[in-house]
């Protein structure tokens, strides 16, 4: 007898589940590989390269420089506390509804003027439409690249955000800039009000003027005045860049590395233009450039003879002028530095932008947009960031002291007392539309008129005189200068949008600008009886 014996496949092959399983597992391990392996964080949205962006407002993304592996100049960034996004994902061409329930209104902490603009670089085109018969409100936006997050903040943002971005492309806002600054060249050919300077040679390089002095120049009635401005010494930029200074006439970035105390970072996000639209120049002393050739940054090839028998160094974006350090006008680095921060209308004369970038600072967002974003679309003269913490300019005289961020107490309270009894008041509403006495001066928008450059003039004085902790004299000049200067003072989660923020280079015998000298602790106790007034009123306590 013939007996038959059926042969069956084993289970664990016949399950569909295992088999879906193993599919997901052999194509997913190797994207997750990529994904964690991959050294240019660029590369590792895989959809981008499936959504290709349009060409008048590409972002580039190739690194404008490939830096030695032991130069680490991203490393030590600081955290952000207040990120509208938990977890930014990086995609493409997509389309995103989000509906918000009218209920979560109220949760909104942002100002329809403070919009987050990592979003301004990127174009949403199409209508928004606003259904009102059901509770919640529908919003669709398309975009070319953005940042997908966790919109926690709901409609004020979203909508903010609609209405700012509503035709205001890249390649737009690049034509916009060019015709304001063409018209400007054109007014001030046609002897429209320009400020003045002083001229001469003097002991220090701001003149050394006494309180009098300086304050008599802060009304500013008539444009025949010459208002000191520094410069009665000499500032060692080599003639070839100098040149290229006065020839740079639409926006200007700039930043400064002093002491080897911060490391050279690329800007993000640049649009196709705007290197060769806005000038970008890094000022650097010579320690920092024996750092960086030793590094191999500064080569050879990185430096080019120019006619006239000049050399000009490019690292990635930034043309480096090298600042000669036994003619710099001053022994402390900080304060050679706020030369380049705060009197850039005079270092570069026919520039009509300025965007001013602490080292310790990487852009993410395209300056032409920030300009454009923060000064031309508000109407103002200068944008900077409200302090993230202290409001009144006492404060944040106490915290300088306290944190040693300038190690000599009584240089600060004698600066404090001298402008209590100048006429310095507390941070009220009454000073609106200024919402702070105390801005984060890490970046700086300017528009490069009359009464932005005299509010740079007045502040740089006040920083020879006392210390180069911009933001104690702020309020100080701001509040008693005129012409008013028109300050939009913005949100403290724009600032940590536009830029990410590291650690300055730790230096172990104290040098290259960081910490002062140990001291005591500052408190309000510190304070003279001329700002007991000041104090009453801070804490609320004035009868006034």
């Amino acid at each position: 007898m013939v007996g038959w014996v059926r042969v069956r496949r084993p289970p664990v092959v016949e399950s569909k589940l295992l088999c879906v399983s193993l599919l997901y597992l052999l194509t997913t391990l190797p994207l997750a590989l990529y994904v964690s392996f991959s050294g240019d964080p660029g590369r590792r949205c895989l959809l981008l390269p499936f959504f290709p962006s349009r060409g008048g407002s590409a972002v580039k993304t190739a690194a404008l420089l490939e830096y030695p592996p032991g130069y680490g100049e991203h490393k030590h960034a600081l955290p952000v506390p207040r990120a509208l996004c938990s977890s930014p994902v990086a995609f493409a061409g997509l389309s995103a509804s989000l509906i918000l329930h009218r209920s979560s209104w109220t949760s909104c902490t942002v100002p329809v003027a403070h919009l987050p603009f990592p979003f301004s670089r990127f174009v949403i085109p199409g209508d928004l439409t606003i259904r009102h018969d059901r509770p919640e409100l529908t919003i669709v936006i398309t975009a070319e690249y953005m940042h997908a997050c966790t919109l926690s903040c709901t409609v004020t943002v979203i909508l903010g955000l609609f209405f700012f971005l509503r035709g205001a492309d890249y390649k737009t806002v690049v034509e916009e800039i060019n015709g304001l600054c063409r018209n400007l060249s054109a007014s001030s050919s046609s002897r429209s009000p320009v400020l003045r300077y002083q001229s001469g040679k003097r002991d220090t390089f701001a003149g050394n003027l006494s309180t009098e002095k300086r304050r008599s120049f802060f009304s500013h009635t008539d444009n025949q005045v010459e208002v000191p401005c520094g410069f009665f010494k000499e500032f060692p930029v080599p003639e070839a860049d100098r040149l290229a200074m006065e020839k740079c006439r639409g926006v200007v970035v700039t930043s400064a590395i002093l002491n080897d105390y911060d490391k050279i970072r690329q800007p993000k996000g640049l649009g196709a233009e705007t290197l060769s639209t806005a000038c970008f120049f890094m000022f650097i002393d010579d320690a920092t450039h024996r750092v960086l050739t030793r590094h191999g940054i500064l080569t050879p090839q990185a430096t080019s003879t120019i006619a006239g028998g000049g050399a000009t160094a490019v690292v990635g974006a930034w043309r480096v002028v090298t600042l000669d350090a036994g003619e710099l006008p001053y022994e402390n680095p900080a304060m050679n530095g706020v030369v380049a921060k705060h009197l850039l209308h005079r270092l570069f004369p026919s520039a009509r932008f300025s965007v001013w970038v602490d080292a310790k600072m990487q852009l993410t967002v395209d300056p032409m947009l920030l300009v454009h974003a923060l000064v031309v679309g508000k109407g103002v003269d200068v944008a900077v960031s409200k302090h993230p913490f202290n409001l009144h300019t006492m404060e944040e005289a106490i915290a300088t002291a306290r944190w040693r961020k300038w190690g000599d107490v009584e240089a600060i309270r004698t600066q404090m007392e001298t402008y209590c009894a100048n006429g310095l008041q507390p941070w009220s509403p009454s000073k609106l539309p200024y919402p702070s006495d105390v801005p984060d001066t890490a970046i700086i928008v300017r528009r490069h008129s009359l009464a932005s450059n005299l509010f740079s003039c007045l502040l740089f004085n006040e920083l020879e005189a006392f210390n180069p902790r911009d933001q104690l004299a702020f309020a100080y000049v701001r509040d008693q200068m005129s012409p008013k200067v028109s300050i939009s003072m913005f949100e403290v989660e724009v600032f940590e949008h536009i830029a990410v923020e590291y650690r300055h280079n730790f230096k172990p015998d104290g040098g290259g600008g960081g910490k002062q000298p140990v001291t005591r602790m500052a408190s309000s106790r510190d304070v003279g009886s001329s700002c007991e007034r000041y104090l009453l009123k801070m804490w609320g306590e004035s009868a006034e």
